[in-house]
């Protein structure tokens, strides 16, 4: 069965945003909000093994504490839609970057059951916001929708890079405290929430009405992004749970494995705004997905194997990689869209599904060290889920658009 191109699009019955007359105040606020979905997941990786150490948790329970954030991105994805349709997407957005805070807060202060409740708690708040954003960029600013992603997915690099540099130095300047320096990020969650609070306050008139979409699970384009979203994920929150306990592994200390992690994130934001940029602008976007994981994959094994003398020319290629690889994926679910409903409901698949088969990876890692007691062994994961996501992605990267159509009921 092979995906066919859509007819002409139909006119969309979206209402623009009352805050597109302040079209800054929009962009500042999702830039904010973007800047908070990745601290929760990076903050923790330089710390794991302090962690771990402190609570007297194995290898494969540091790997489930990395785990359950991205289970929790995938299993609450679903909910966003609906919680959109109930009581629009501005004011769930507000209310979950203080669930959020509240996940980031318990995290740090009630020892082992806190560390994994919180993180629950968080994830499930990040998989929320995460579903909703990409539909309110294809609403609000429909011309530049690609461009829209790269700067939504610059700001979330650019929040995963501070936390994972500043975390470690953060925890050190107060005597140690990996409490401390862990619950330090629902600072700039709440500051992101009172900033987002003029967009909950807009009259939306779009979350009034109910949009049914059909068919999506059974269109197998939407199913191949859905793959390219899981499997990139996986990749990725494998380096950001445990890239910094591999490199430790391999004689960097803390603060070291830490401030490399964050160079490769960093790395992400150049691709994570150009990548999508160019992507759109030829005929699709399979060359430019084969390009962004060549480069993802090279620069894991490099991290995994080369020599330590070039571990920073590694770890910038990754991030080079990577940020291109998931400002893509977002990417792809508003070009294989063709009205915001049909994007959000893509985006709740995507990353609903998306998400869970991205948790195997950091699982499947801790319990490979814990079986094998090295990381070498692990280089097979890259490779399977690598190639996996190349697969899928030369499906999702063609010019074509889901077969399933939003009707009003």
């Amino acid at each position: 069965m092979t995906a066919k191109a859509q007819p002409s699009p139909q006119p969309t019955t979206d209402q623009p945003h009352s805050a597109l007359k302040r079209p800054w105040l929009l962009l500042l606020g999702l830039v904010l909000v973007a800047l908070n979905l990745r601290p929760a997941l990076s903050s923790i990786a330089p710390l794991l093994n302090t962690v771990s150490d402190s609570l007297g948790m194995s290898a494969a329970e540091a790997g489930l504490l990395t785990t359950l954030p991205v289970l929790c991105l995938g299993l609450f994805a679903p909910l966003a839609p609906i919680l959109a349709r109930r009581f629009g997407s501005e004011r769930v957005v507000l209310v979950v970057l203080l669930t959020l805070a509240a996940g980031l807060a318990v995290r740090s202060l009630f020892g082992q059951i806190g560390l994994f409740s919180g993180s629950l708690l968080a994830g499930a708040s990040i998989g929320i916001i995460g579903v909703l954003l990409p539909g309110i960029v294809k609403r609000d600013f429909p011309r530049k929708a690609g461009a829209m992603t790269g700067v939504y997915t610059m700001a979330l690099c650019l929040g995963a890079a501070i936390a994972a540099g500043s975390t470690v130095p953060l925890s050190q300047y107060v005597g140690g405290s990996w409490q401390i320096g862990l619950g330090f990020w629902l600072v700039p969650a709440l500051i992101a929430a009172a900033l987002w609070l003029p967009q909950a306050r807009e009259v939306h008139g779009t979350h009034r009405d109910v949009y049914r979409v059909r068919g999506l699970l059974r269109d197998p384009l939407a199913w191949q992004v859905t793959l390219y979203m899981g499997l990139q994920s996986s990749l990725s929150y494998i380096v950001f749970g445990w890239l910094p306990s591999i490199l430790i592994g391999r004689g960097l200390t803390p603060t070291q494995a830490g401030l490399l992690l964050s160079g490769s994130i960093i790395a992400q934001v150049i691709s994570a705004l150009a990548v999508p940029y160019l992507a759109t602008r030829g005929k699709d976007q399979r060359l430019a997905i084969m390009l962004v994981m060549s480069l993802t994959l090279i620069g894991l094994f490099g991290c995994l194997y080369a020599p330590l003398g070039g571990l920073w020319g590694w770890a910038i290629l990754l991030g080079i990689g990577q940020g291109g690889t998931f400002s893509l994926a977002l990417a792809l679910i508003v070009l294989r869209s063709r009205d915001s409903h049909i994007a959000a409901n893509l985006s709740s698949m995507a990353q609903g599904f998306g998400y869970t088969i991205a948790s195997t990876g950091p699982f499947a890692v801790g319990v490979v060290h814990d079986m094998t007691g090295s990381w070498s062994a692990i280089g097979w994961i890259f490779a399977v889920l690598g190639l996996g996501a190349i697969i899928a992605g030369m499906g999702a990267g063609r010019a074509l658009q889901v077969q399933v159509s939003s009707e009003k009921v």
